[in-house]
């Protein structure tokens, strides 16, 4: 798909940042190639602040892998927080102009730009972090490629059952949603948020805590990895939560992506360490570590006090009504586009299904 050109003046120097605002550390997996050329370094960019599961648990681990199995003769840079300037939906045009060499990112932050994955952003289309990511790996291998011309996809993935959370009430049922402003991730779900009869307000991630606090916003819904790493547990009283045996309420797509050039560059040798640490199994690696997160993420909302509640049969039978009509409108869309909604929501149905069995 094509996408509007965005032009950036200048690449940053080669410091190495890998702390939340500005302080910097050692390369991760530095070192010397054996014949005593310089490795070569790979940028690695991502809006999460450098102590998050993502840069922690998923990136620097990798980094490490890629680093030894390449023998040192390739190693990254991370940069967290956004330290190669710009704004979180830029990212995947930093990889597509080369201004980072991989990110992490959502497709969704560009809307209708990457219409093949959005059907993993359908409500109640996933069920843990780690088959909803192999699932979405085999989407995009079915489905979506043609969307990702400008880049190279290493992994998809998708969080950790997404709930509500908010500072009115508790939600029990779906009329408790009614005139809340509340915050969500991408373009679908706050069309499902509307749905639900509250208000969508737009604030990016890292402004979140401060607009609750303040009221701009009454809640929000994210996976509870998220929670503590914002601090949002010390702004949010209430919590409610749709719980297994159901799919989840929402998923958000995250993607991890690389300059085409910068991997068609790369000695053969190379890129097959890359290819070997990506794709379905990297993605359903990274699911795995979304799900583990759940109980430690949720401790401090617990120990604080704060409200939690699983929604009954009831309840969630009257959203997942009200959640149909998002998907019906998506499927229409999508036929508009030149899409086969249909038959993407049935097979991306129909392999969470097949991962769930024993």
């Amino acid at each position: 798909m094509m996408r509007p050109r965005k032009h950036f003046k200048t690449y940053l120097s080669a410091a190495v940042c890998v702390a939340a605002l500005s302080s910097c550390s050692e390369d991760i997996g530095t070192g010397q190639t054996g014949d005593g050329n310089q490795p070569i370094v790979l940028k690695v960019a991502h809006f999460w602040p450098a102590t998050s599961l993502a840069q922690k648990k998923i990136l620097e681990p990798w980094c490490a892998k890629i680093a030894e199995e390449s023998k040192q003769q390739m190693t990254c840079r991370i940069y967290p927080a956004m330290q190669l300037g710009g704004t979180p939906p830029q990212l995947i045009d930093q990889a597509a102009d080369g201004i980072a060499d991989i990110v992490w990112t959502l497709p969704g932050y560009s809307a209708g730009r990457f219409p093949s994955m959005e059907v993993m952003e359908l409500p109640f289309m996933t069920r843990t972090a780690e088959s909803g990511s192999r699932v979405a790996w085999q989407i995009y291998d079915e489905f979506g490629r043609k969307d990702f011309t400008d880049v190279k996809p290493l992994a998809f993935n998708v969080h950790d059952r997404g709930q509500i959370h908010n500072n009115v009430r508790p939600i029990t049922r779906l009329a408790d949603f009614k005139g809340l402003k509340m915050r969500a991730p991408t373009r679908l779900t706050n069309k499902m948020l509307s749905a639900f009869g509250a208000t969508p307000v737009n604030i990016p991630l890292p402004g979140l805590a401060d607009s609750v606090s303040k009221g701009v916003a009454d809640g929000y819904i994210l996976p509870w990895e998220v929670i503590p790493t914002m601090k949002l547990h010390d702004m949010t009283r209430y919590h409610s939560e749709i719980n297994a045996p159901e799919n989840a309420l929402f998923s958000a797509l995250f993607t991890i992506a690389m300059n085409k050039q910068r991997y068609d560059g790369l000695p053969d040798h190379l890129k097959k360490v890359i290819d070997d640490n990506s794709g379905a199994d990297f993605s359903a690696a990274i699911g795995k570590a979304w799900d583990e997160s759940v109980k430690t993420a949720k401790q401090p909302a617990v120990e604080r006090g704060n409200a939690v509640n699983a929604i009954d049969h009831a309840g969630i039978n009257e959203i997942k009504a009200a959640a149909a009509q998002v998907e019906a409108d998506w499927m229409n869309e999508m036929g508009q586009k030149g899409y086969d909604g249909k038959a993407m929501v049935a097979r991306a149905k129909a392999l969470i299904a097949q991962a769930a069995q024993p």
